[in-house]
């Protein structure tokens, strides 16, 4: 048994002709154009901060920074601890007053007047009206000493004594002293005993008056106090939004020039987009191109395979044409199928309407003649079997 010759199958994918030379011209831009790199954008490609940002982030530092804020942390921080403190931020001067129930703005005396009208005293010093009228007084009765009485005496004394005795001067030491009696000592006496009754009829009034001037003013200690707390406490509530201000202002206008370098940077992002556009269209109407004239690029493939030898060839045909012959039950039918067929020359001729080849069986160099079963099964169907996978041709079905 020898072995048959090599089967050699070749299938071509080569695209067709038509296309060739359009390839052609694609690859050879593309070679073209892999050498040439475009340059990289040129400008600026992120935006710096607005000018109103800068003002913004400047402003805010400055003032986080600076005197102003400062000064707001220090006295928010005293007002605090004054709090904590119990400390009310009433002048010392009035918180002492209130505290000791001093009176003095709640009634119309002084504080010597008040001492005075609560001890019932009757001040008779210079500066007072007591005073000046004893003084009138006292000026009235040396008037008239002086202008009558003694006179008058003396010129007795010279008439009925020349030369005066000591007679005399207790004569005018009795005058005088009965002048001053009636014209001083008893007016006084009687304007100091008015005026003490005055006095002490005062002093009921006076602590009346002071009872509740006091309770006026025991009565603002706490209330006071409390106001005060509570503006403090306010105040202290009012600190951070007022501390705060300034800053939103100023994130206002860096939200301003956010907006503004937005823009400014939308418009860097459009010159790049452009640039970028304009420095890859050559390579995207490559791509363009090479799509519209895409096909398979093709090439060979070879597969190479040991042939059967013609016995084993015969015997194989032969086996088939058994088994035809058996489902025929008839005269076998010859196999016809073109695939097991080589050297096929059409003789020109025909039979019954089909073609006449002459050809041998693949690994048979035997030759022969007949119909193709392909040609055969479109005219008599009936005439033509599958066996194994090969058409075989009933010619007597025909």
């Amino acid at each position: 048994m020898g072995g048959g010759q090599p089967q050699v199958v070749t299938t071509n994918t080569a695209p067709w002709k038509g296309q060739q030379k359009y390839l052609l011209k694609g690859f050879d831009m593309a070679e073209k154009m892999f050498n040439q790199v475009p340059d990289y954008y040129p400008g600026e490609t992120v935006a710096g901060f607005d000018p109103l940002q800068t003002m913004a982030q400047e402003g805010a530092a400055n003032y986080i920074t600076g005197e102003r804020a400062g000064k707001q942390q220090q006295y928010a921080e005293q007002a605090l601890l004054r709090g904590l403190s119990g400390q009310t931020g009433i002048p010392t001067s009035v918180s002492n007053r209130l505290i000791s129930g001093q009176v003095g703005e709640y009634n119309p005396f002084s504080s010597s007047q008040y001492s005075d009208l609560l001890a019932g005293n009757v001040r008779t010093g210079a500066g007072t009206p007591y005073q000046a009228m004893a003084d009138a007084l006292s000026g009235d009765v040396v008037d008239r000493l002086q202008s009558s009485i003694l006179p008058s005496i003396r010129q007795q004394q010279v008439m009925y004594q020349p030369g005066g005795s000591s007679r005399s001067a207790l004569e005018q030491n009795k005058a005088v002293t009965s002048a001053v009696k009636q014209g001083l000592t008893t007016p006084l006496a009687q304007m100091y005993s008015n005026a003490y009754q005055t006095a002490q009829g005062m002093r009921l009034p006076a602590s009346s008056l002071y009872a509740d001037a006091y309770q006026q003013a025991q009565g603002r200690i706490l209330p006071t106090a409390q106001q005060s707390l509570d503006q403090q406490i306010k105040a202290m509530g009012m600190y951070p939004s007022i501390m705060a201000a300034p800053l939103s202002m100023y994130g206002a206008l860096g939200d301003i020039g956010a907006q503004r370098r937005a823009l400014t940077q939308a418009t860097m992002d459009a010159d790049m987009a452009r640039y970028q556009y304009q420095a890859t269209a050559p390579q995207q109407a490559l791509s363009n191109y090479m799509n519209a004239i895409q096909g398979n690029y093709g090439g060979q493939s070879y597969q190479t395979s040991p042939g059967k030898s013609a016995l084993d060839q015969a015997s194989q045909i032969l086996g088939l044409a058994g088994s035809a012959a058996m489902l025929a039950g008839g005269i076998p039918p010859v196999p016809s199928d073109r695939r097991i067929k080589n050297n096929i020359v059409p003789e020109g001729s025909k039979w019954k309407g089909l073609n006449v080849y002459s050809f041998n069986y693949i690994g048979d160099d035997t030759p022969r003649r007949g119909v193709m079963a392909q040609e055969a099964e479109v005219l008599y169907p009936h005439a033509v079997h599958e066996v194994g996978g090969i058409k075989f041709v009933d010619y007597g079905a025909i």
